[in-house]
């Protein structure tokens, strides 16, 4: 693996962590949302990461190149229902279905991807100045 291609992984580590940063966000500002029916209450999103492989050769030599975004999944957890008859969403039993975010969990995934990113922008800038370092050995 050469110096150049540090970049390429470190940048789709970088657009992998701001699509689950984005995800989080979404999480959160859904997790109070009510709806009439189980189908519509909002689903907790989570991405789901792949590794990209660059072939160099025979397959058995294949080499990082990086993450992508396969997928996003919703949560299959149960919708939790609430009795509140005077909701405008309230079904004919007076039940409305709120989403099955957890607020706790979507703070600790934040936190996460936070800190992959800035992990990211570290490996960038470290191989920047190793890069940098080694031309001014050619002065």
């Amino acid at each position: 693996m050469s110096l150049f291609s540090i970049f390429n992984v470190a940048g789709s580590g970088m657009a992998a962590q701001s699509v689950r940063l984005n995800t989080v966000a979404s999480n959160l500002a859904n997790a109070d949302s009510v709806a009439s029916t189980p189908e519509a209450a909002y689903r907790s999103r989570e991405p789901l990461f792949a590794a990209v492989q660059q072939r160099v050769g025979l397959a058995s030599q294949a080499q990082a190149e990086g993450v992508r975004v396969a997928g996003v999944t919703e949560s299959q957890a149960a919708i939790p229902s609430r009795y509140e008859p005077g909701n405008p969403l309230a079904n004919a039993d007076g039940y409305v279905y709120s989403s099955n975010v957890n607020p706790v969990d979507e703070l600790v995934n934040m936190i996460s991807a936070s800190r992959s990113y800035q992990n990211n922008v570290e490996v960038m800038n470290s191989t920047r100045q190793l890069l940098q370092k080694t031309l001014d050995l050619g002065k």
